[in-house]
Parts: C-alpha cells; sequence; structure tokens
C-alpha cells in the first residue's frame, strides 16, 4: 500500500492546469448506455474511480476505449447484463448511476447498493422514490436494488428534497431515467450542481429534451430515443478549489489553468475573505497570498453554497488563520474524521456535533496521519505542504480516487512529495519522524 512522504513547510509557485471533473465525468459516463452506438467523452480525468466505472460499464456489455488524449469511447451498442455488481460498486458509491439509464433502456435492473468514501451516513431512498413515482417496481433483495418496469417508465411531477437538501447522484438518476419515459417529467428541488448542469447538457446533445438546467425545476419531455454524442467534461472545481488552498496555505502563487471561477464563486468569496487573492485570467485565475490568514466561519451547502468536498482543506488553510474559525458541515454532518489527523498535526481544532471550532495555530508539525476519505486526504496534503519536518500519509489510494497524480503535478511547482510502498517506509519511519522533535 502507498504512502507520501512530504516533507515542508513549502512555497508554491508556478502553473497548474485543472483536469476535468470526477464528478461530472462519472454520471456522464453512465448516461452513455442510454443509446445505443458510441459516444466519447473528452476531458476526462485518468482516476481510479474511473477505472472502477469503466470496468463496471464493461460488465454490462459495452466496449470501452481510453485514447491518448484524455478521451473515453463508449460503444453501447449491447447492453446485455444489466447488473451492478457488488464487488465493483462497493468501490464507488458513483455506481448508483448506471440504475436509472438501465432502467430506462433495459427496463431492468440489479444494482448492489453502493460504496464509496465513509463520510457519513448517504442513503439512496430518494433514488428509489423518484424512480417509483416514475413507475418503476422495486425491491430490495439480498443487498441489490431490483428496478423493473415493464411497460416502461411514465413521466410525472417529482420531488427529490431531502433532509440535507437536494441530492445531486439522486437528481442524476431520476434524470436520466425520465429523458426516455412517456411524456413530461418535472423535478423539483433538483440539484442546481455544475455537475448535474454537464450531465443535463450532455443528454440534450444525445436528444434528450431538458430545460431548466442549472436551476432547481427541470422538465424532461420524454422521448422514444437517444442517440450517441460527443462532449467535452467541465473542468473539476474541487480539485481547483484544492489547489487554491494548497497555494494559500504556503503563501505562494498558482496560476490555475482550465479553471471556471463561475462555478466556485462562494469558494472565492470565502479565500478573499480569508486574505487571499484570486484574480481572474483569460485561461483560469491566479490564486496567491503575501499577508497573513484571517479567521473565517463556514457553513457546507448544496450548490451555490459552500461545497462540502472542500470542507476539510479549508480545515486545513485556516488552522494556520490569526483568530478562531467555525466550521459548521450541512451537507454530511459526520464528514469530520480528518479533525483527529490535524490535531495530530499541532492544529487546535475541536468538535462539537455537526460544528468543528477551530482556534488558529502558529504552526503546524509534521506527522504520521492516516487518510480516511478522499478528501480528508487532501487536507491532510495541503496541511503537510506548510507543516514544519517530514508528514507521512498512509491510505493515499484514498487521494488517487479523485486526484490524477497530484504529487506530480505539486512538486512541479515547488512541492516536496514522495510516493513509497508502506512496507519500504517503516524501516526508516522512526529516525526520520524523531529529526522533527
Amino acid at each position: 500500500m502507498d504512502i507520501f512522504r512530504i516533507e515542508g513547510p513549502v512555497k508554491l509557485n508556478g502553473s497548474i492546469s485543472v483536469n476535468g471533473s470526477k464528478n461530472a465525468t462519472l454520471p456522464i459516463m453512465a448516461a452513455a448506455i442510454l443509446a445505443p452506438g458510441v459516444s466519447t467523452i473528452s476531458n476526462a480525468p485518468d482516476l481510479a474511480d474511473i477505472s472502477v466505472c469503466i470496468k463496471l460499464l464493461s460488465e454490462l456489455g459495452c466496449k470501452i476505449e481510453r485514447t491518448d488524449n484524455n478521451a473515453i469511447r463508449i460503444d453501447a451498442s449491447v447492453i446485455d447484463n444489466p447488473v451492478g455488481d457488488y464487488e465493483i460498486v462497493r468501490k464507488m458509491r458513483a455506481s448508483i448511476c448506471i440504475l436509472g439509464p438501465l432502467l430506462a433502456r433495459c427496463r431492468k435492473a440489479a444494482v448492489s447498493m453502493p460504496g464509496g468514501c465513509s463520510i457519513g451516513l448517504r442513503p439512496v431512498d430518494i433514488h428509489l422514490r423518484g424512480l417509483q413515482q416514475l413507475g418503476a417496481k422495486i425491491k430490495l433483495e439480498n443487498g441489490y436494488i431490483i428496478a423493473e418496469a415493464p411497460q416502461g417508465l411514465i413521466g410525472t411531477e417529482i420531488f427529490l428534497g431531502g433532509p440535507f437538501g437536494s441530492t445531486v447522484l439522486g437528481t442524476a438518476n431520476v434524470l436520466m431515467a425520465a429523458t426516455l419515459a412517456k411524456g413530461k417529467t418535472v423535478i423539483e428541488s433538483a440539484a442546481c450542481e455544475p455537475e448535474v448542469s454537464d450531465l443535463a447538457n450532455f443528454l440534450n446533445k444525445m436528444g434528450a429534451k431538458i430545460s431548466g438546467i442549472g436551476s432547481p425545476r427541470l422538465v424532461i419531455e420524454g422521448v422514444k430515443q437517444l442517440h450517441p454524442a460527443n462532449h467535452s467534461v467541465i473542468p473539476d472545481r474541487i480539485e481547483a478549489g484544492t489547489f487554491m488552498t494548497a497555494a494559500a496555505i504556503t503563501a505562494g502563487t498558482l496560476h490555475l489553468c482550465n479553471c471556471r471561477l463561475e462555478d466556485m464563486m462562494a469558494v472565492v468569496d470565502k479565500l478573499r475573505s480569508i486574505g487571499v487573492d484570486v484574480a481572474a485570467a483569460d485561461d483560469g485565475c491566479v490564486v496567491s497570498r503575501t499577508g497573513p490568514l484571517k479567521p473565517a466561519d463556514i457553513t457546507t451547502q448544496p450548490y451555490p453554497g459552500f461545497p462540502t468536498d472542500l470542507q476539510a482543506q479549508f480545515m486545513a488553510l485556516l488552522a494556520l488563520a490569526e483568530g478562531n474559525s467555525i466550521i459548521v458541515e450541512k451537507v454530511f454532518p459526520d464528514r469530520y474524521m480528518h479533525v483527529a489527523e490535524l490535531n495530530r498535526m499541532a492544529a487546535n481544532l475541536r468538535k462539537e456535533g455537526s460544528t468543528i471550532l477551530i482556534c488558529g495555530a502558529e504552526k503546524l508539525m509534521g506527522a504520521p496521519v492516516m487518510a480516511s476519505d478522499l478528501r480528508a486526504s487532501a487536507a491532510l496534503v495541503v496541511a503537510a505542504l506548510a507543516a514544519e519536518g517530514l508528514t507521512i500519509v498512509h491510505r493515499v489510494y484514498h487521494i488517487d480516487r479523485g486526484y490524477e497524480k497530484i504529487e506530480h503535478r505539486l512538486n512541479q511547482v515547488g512541492a516536496k512529495i514522495y510516493r513509497e510502498n508502506d512496507s519500504e517506509t517503516s524501516k526508516s519511519l522512526l529516525p526520520a519522524l524523531a529529526a522533527n522533535d
């Protein structure tokens, strides 16, 4: 199992290109199975989660080719096995996105309950309720969701709001299924995230009739069939936000290419209030900091609010702010497994329910830490860049799910990150850490 050895502190300076969005690519790949033929998805990142999705679609019957220029060709001419197997689905929560399109095209599907990061309870009941309202018959059997619609799906009005706001993957699932339903479907309280809009735009390229894109009210006029399409995925706003925090915590300057600030206004506003300069550029933005970090209050919310996927990275950043900060997690209230690990690095964090109280520390110290999920991994890397001494990040397979070759890209702008095998590192770990004392 790989680990990261990270030496700090460093100052990042240079240019990084932001990759295509993981959270947009995965449901778009699932949508490709709605239409027989070959669809091409470009600007797709090379990630562990994308590889899992490729394997999942291959098991359904698709023929998939990854090209040298970050494109994925999906031939969905044949779907002869509408089953999402447990051994694949358990590795990635977004696997649930095949349920809607399989049900629409094949009129039946069996998909294992999904796995993914350990960030708290994330039920799929809203997905299932939406599909049932479209006319699907659904039952749970031996850990699988069994869905059938022998006569096809029928359009209707559906409310997708939940206790913590709208559901991104639930909206994607119901939206994809509704494109081939008979009649009109109206989705109220639809997720407004840019990744959902990107999916809807791809579906319209395939011949779907979707209006209200980007709003909480989506209207879908069902069509009899869809056709393959080509589509370029939007930039990854979460990857961009992670690099922004890396520039800020190291008091460096990063030019982020392929970055859409219009998708990140809540993040940009918070960075500026903290004392970080974010300036628009023709091909992205420039992020820099010269003064001290200021404290802030952050509450995560569904888009266009502050994204839960950047909560951990901003916690690492605010750990070095001059004063007291507060973070309230309203999307996944239990998404705080990184708190204990950041405290191991001399952060001063205290959990009170779904709230974290942050007392800014004078400095962070390198330490052995354990990554618990994808975004927590990123937060530990961000913190390690500014920490004094050596940080060992274990279980970096989490970060490989959402950041393509992050160590190489950060090293090109001044980081000192080394990927090693855990067994090789353990022999020399204690002497190396002793040097931090």
